[in-house]
């Protein structure tokens, strides 16, 4: 029986039928094979987590909004029976993740605190910015010379140095903060998780402490705390995970988007050519892309109330996976949704999620994607592999999806 919270005593038991999530990808920007089945249930399925214990799968698109808008799954992961996909994410579990694992009205107050910062004018008026630092960075790879490893020379620090600069981060701390990033993110220790989210943590907060000493810096981070910490509107411990939020998926996501898309646009040399040949393309690209690539592959919600879904009862206390991976590939949204096409419309995917978590950063990743894979392509005309494909690494199933390195030269 649910308790209080609507979560169940027992966890489900193991479904022998169900398909093993997550599972590494074959190729990187293919869905696992092993997901196929789900694209056969559509709109849901049952999957099995690490643990054992069973979860519904939304892979079903118009299943997939109704269900993101429903008020009865909760984002919260705190709460008892949140389905956990791997050690490192139960690392996790114990405290919330500001914006991403609260619900409304709390989730409604923390990003109306933020939401000017992100609009589509603001990121708007960001692009000669991007534009700098894009450009900055590939100066420096062509000063150097081919070969370069392209994750590091250019998808990664592009994004963490135009949040570094919109929050009021210092850029000279990338390599530490960029360390703690990858040991939430990746790390199979769940001690190393918890640490690394520590440290984080303790950064933020000594940053903050000096902003607040000496509130003088026009980031956002500075106003955050000029304006709201200052007034009692949010507490630090909140400021801290504000922060926190930002700042890890202000570079991580963009990062791996910028390097896996360099990759498949390398792998899909006729639509390369297409965006040459008329960079006008680029907006529509990049939500293909988007769609396509689906690097965020598996939102977690927990039932909070009985729920009737084609047919089928989640229950109170269930836990519901949404494959992105699988959901942007539904042939009912999209015809064909094997093939890259920059002609379809792509904007209603949900690799940004939807509802009202729907990501509150993707006006400026849209910028920072159209300005990096266009410009790289641009003054880089004979940029390819330094290797072969196979040769390639690229990350597990079981975090954001991405390239672990990029060998290429021109």
């Amino acid at each position: 029986m649910p308790d209080a919270t609507g979560a169940a005593d027992v966890a489900p038991a193991a479904d022998p039928t169900a398909v093993a999530f997550p599972q590494d990808r074959t190729c990187p920007y293919r869905p696992p094979a092993a997901y196929d089945p789900l694209r056969a249930s559509r709109p849901l399925g049952r999957v099995t987590l690490y643990d054992g214990s069973t979860a519904w799968l939304v892979s079903g698109h118009d299943a997939a909004r109704a269900l993101l808008s429903d008020p009865r799954l909760s984002t919260d992961r705190t709460r008892p029976g949140y389905p956990a996909t791997s050690p490192r994410f139960k690392a996790l579990l114990d405290r919330r993740a500001a914006l991403l694992n609260v619900d409304d009205p709390e989730h409604h107050a923390q990003r109306r605190l933020l939401v000017a910062n992100f609009t589509l004018k603001r990121a708007t008026a960001l692009r000669p910015a991007i534009r700098r630092i894009v450009d900055e960075r590939i100066d420096a790879m062509l000063a150097q010379g081919p070969p370069a490893e392209l994750v590091n020379a250019f998808a990664l620090p592009v994004p963490s140095t135009v949040i570094c600069e919109l929050l009021g981060v210092p850029y000279a701390d990338h390599e530490f903060f960029e360390e703690q990033s990858r040991r939430m993110l990746r790390s199979r220790d769940p001690g190393e998780v918890r640490d690394a989210r520590d440290r984080l943590d303790a950064y933020l907060g000594a940053l903050i402490d000096r902003k607040l000493a000496a509130p003088a810096g026009g980031g956002v981070l500075d106003a955050l705390v000029r304006e709201q910490l200052t007034d009692g509107t949010v507490d630090r411990e909140e400021a801290i995970a504000l922060a926190t939020i930002l700042l890890v998926a202000g570079h991580e996501t963009t990062a791996n988007m910028i390097s896996l898309g360099a990759y498949t646009l390398l792998r899909h040399p006729e639509r390369l050519a297409e965006l040459r040949a008329d960079p006008a393309l680029l907006p529509a690209a990049v939500e293909e892309l988007m769609r396509m690539l689906s690097i965020a592959d598996g939102l977690l919600r927990l039932a909070t109330e009985d729920i009737e879904v084609a047919g089928t009862t989640i229950r109170a206390g269930e836990g519901v996976v949404f494959a992105t991976s699988v959901i942007n590939r539904d042939e009912s949204a999209y015809p064909a949704p094997d093939t890259l096409d920059w002609h379809r419309s792509a904007r209603h995917h949900v690799a940004f999620g939807f509802g009202i978590h729907q990501c509150l950063g993707q006006n400026l990743a849209r910028a920072e994607l159209e300005i990096a894979l266009g410009a790289l392509f641009e003054r880089l005309p004979g940029l390819r592999l330094a290797v072969a494909p196979d040769e390639v690494r690229f990350k597990p199933g079981d975090t954001i999806q991405g390239m672990l390195e990029l060998p290429v030269t021109w």
